[in-house]
């Protein structure tokens, strides 16, 4: 493929609706950017190296987000990993080593970001385009895995039955990326997004409304791509900075109540070393491989979903 297909492809979400698309696209940008003069330059981050920018050959010389160098695969790579990404996932509950988890964490990670760059080279016109499409398919990716594992999910609405001296009275309904449920069981309630950037805060608010709704301990988690952007006006100054919040996540945790799991592809460095953050966020194979079967089990709560249209998928 070519640039321009490859943005064509990626700008329509009904491209992407098995995982095996994600894998293939993964695939052609991979192969298209690795290709001799296909691209203009790769951009070093001046402030952690490991992050680079693709700067391609369109009429704007579009730059990339940061891509981490040591999640994302090259070509060769992930030939070889991808499809053993998708055994591995049909066979979770078996399969659980290291070196499953990191193919996991970044089969994931080059999937999505491969989608995410090919975006970044529509015009400048489309930035808020191409960051909701985006935000869609990383959504739709997650379901999709779950699914893949042999979990009942879906993004919707919970409608919340409130109750006055064991009455209902009226129903609350909340919007959700992710609810993982079992008929009318609402198990977990999720929000998945590219990055936790201005919207910490709904998630924890919703924990603590559910439980004051319901008076059950609703197990609610997020799940991020990563939390870094581009900073600098000129190729030769970009570098990356950091859109986590640390000081709104701990008062959250502390002072109102904490999730019962975070999870980021590409953490920061201070969610492994920083009180509270080290304790409650971790990488997403801890998620898939150990947390969710735990908290499948735990207290569920009744009540109606309607899903999307596009359901699952």
């Amino acid at each position: 493929m070519k640039l321009d297909d490859l943005v064509k492809t990626a700008s329509n979400k009904e491209n992407f609706t098995e995982l095996k698309h994600y894998v293939d696209f993964c695939l052609e940008f991979l192969d298209f950017i690795g290709t001799p003069g296909a691209i203009q330059a790769v951009i070093v981050s001046r402030n952690e190296t490991h992050y680079r920018f693709i700067q391609f050959k369109n009429a704007n010389f579009s730059i990339s987000r940061p891509l981490n160098s040591n999640l994302l695969y090259s070509s060769k790579v992930a030939k070889a990993n991808l499809q053993q990404f998708l055994k591995v996932l049909d066979a979770v509950k078996t399969s659980d080593t290291s070196a499953n988890r990191e193919m996991v964490n970044r089969s994931v990670y080059t999937m999505q970001q491969s989608i995410g760059a090919a975006l970044d080279a529509l015009p400048a016109g489309q930035s808020n385009t191409a960051r909701k499409i985006n935000g869609d398919l990383f959504e739709r990716f997650i379901r999709l895995l779950l699914v893949r594992v042999g979990i009942e999910c879906t993004s919707g609405v919970v409608k919340v039955p409130v109750k006055v001296d064991d009455e209902q009275e009226f129903t609350m309904s909340y919007q959700h990326d992710l609810i993982i449920n079992s008929g009318e069981l609402v198990k977990i309630i999720g929000s998945v997004k590219t990055s936790s950037k201005d919207r910490l805060d709904k998630i924890f608010v919703d924990k603590f409304l559910l439980a004051k709704l319901t008076g059950k301990d609703i197990p609610h988690v997020a799940i991020f791509l990563n939390d870094v952007q581009r900073k600098g006006k000129t190729p030769d100054k970009y570098g990356i900075s950091a859109t986590f919040l640390p000081g709104h996540f701990k008062g959250y945790t502390v002072k109102l109540n904490p999730l019962d799991g975070v999870y980021y592809f590409d953490i920061r460095p201070n969610m492994l070393t920083e009180k509270i953050l080290k304790d409650h966020i971790r990488t997403f194979d801890h998620f898939l491989f150990k947390e969710l079967w735990g908290l499948i089990k735990r207290e569920a709560v009744v009540a109606k979903v309607e899903p999307n249209e596009e359901g699952a998928s």
